[in-house]
C-alpha cells in the first residue's frame, strides 16, 4: 500500500491524547471511506458514515483526522502499488515513472473522478480544496522531489537541476489535464510528459544560459 509520510491529519506534534491509535482501526477507516467514495463521491464520507460503515466510535476517526476531507484525501492517496520513494535499489527515474503512472491510474478509477470532478467545482480556497492540495498534490510532489534528487545524485539527470521547476513541468500537465477534463490522463500521456520533460534534464546537457 502506499504509505504517505505524516499527512494522516493532524500535523506532527498535535497528537490527540486518550488511547493508543490504532493500525487495524486505521484500515477499516479508509476502506469504508473509499467505499463511500466509490458509492457517491466526496459529499457521501463524513466522519458519522465513515465510522459507522468502519465499525468504529467517531472519536477513533478524529483520532487519525481532522475532518471528512482529510480523511477522504488519505483514502484517495492509498493504492495497490508501492510507494516507489522506498524502491532504493531501482532505477529513481524508474521509481518516477511509476509513480506518474499511479496518479493517473488510481483518477482512472470512479473514486478518482468522483473526487477530481468535486475539485473542478470547488472554489481555490474551500475544505476540498486545500485537503486536495495539503493530502494529496504536496504529498506526491514531496515523493517525486526525493525521486528526483536521488537521480542527481545517481547522474540520471543533470546535477545542476532546478528542482521545484521540474516538478511543476512534470506534475503540472497532469493536474491541469484531471481539473479540466479535456483530454484522457492515462499512462500515455503521463510517459509523454516525462519523456519530453526528460529531454532537457538529462546528464549530458549543459544548463541554459543565464539571460
Amino acid at each position: 500500500m502506499s504509505k504517505i509520510v505524516e499527512v494522516k491529519g493532524a500535523a506532527p506534534g498535535s497528537r490527540r491524547r486518550g488511547r493508543p491509535r490504532s493500525e487495524k482501526a486505521r484500515r477499516a477507516i479508509i476502506k469504508a471511506a473509499q467505499a463511500l467514495l466509490a458509492d457517491g463521491g466526496l459529499g457521501a464520507v463524513t466522519m458519522e458514515a465513515v465510522a459507522a460503515r468502519a465499525g468504529v466510535g467517531k472519536p477513533t476517526v478524529y483520532r487519525w483526522w481532522p475532518d471528512r476531507h482529510a480523511v477522504a484525501m488519505v483514502a484517495l492517496m492509498e493504492t495497490e502499488l508501492d510507494n516507489p520513494v522506498r524502491s532504493s535499489g531501482s532505477s529513481a527515474i524508474a521509481a518516477l515513472r511509476a509513480q506518474l503512472r499511479a496518479i493517473a491510474k488510481r483518477f482512472a478509477t470512479t473514486t478518482g473522478r468522483h473526487v477530481a470532478s468535486m475539485i473542478a467545482a470547488a472554489q481555490t480556497e474551500s475544505e476540498v480544496s486545500k485537503a486536495f492540495r495539503n493530502h494529496f498534490v504536496l504529498a506526491r510532489r514531496a515523493e517525486g522531489k526525493a525521486l528526483l534528487e536521488r537521480a542527481m545524485q545517481n547522474r540520471e539527470v543533470r546535477g545542476d537541476l532546478d528542482a521545484e521547476v521540474a516538478l511543476d513541468l512534470l506534475y503540472g500537465p497532469l493536474f491541469f489535464r484531471l481539473l479540466m477534463g479535456h483530454a484522457s490522463l492515462d499512462e500515455a500521456f503521463v510517459d509523454g510528459v516525462l519523456d519530453q520533460a526528460l529531454q532537457g534534464m538529462h546528464a549530458g546537457r549543459t544548463a541554459r544560459a543565464p539571460r
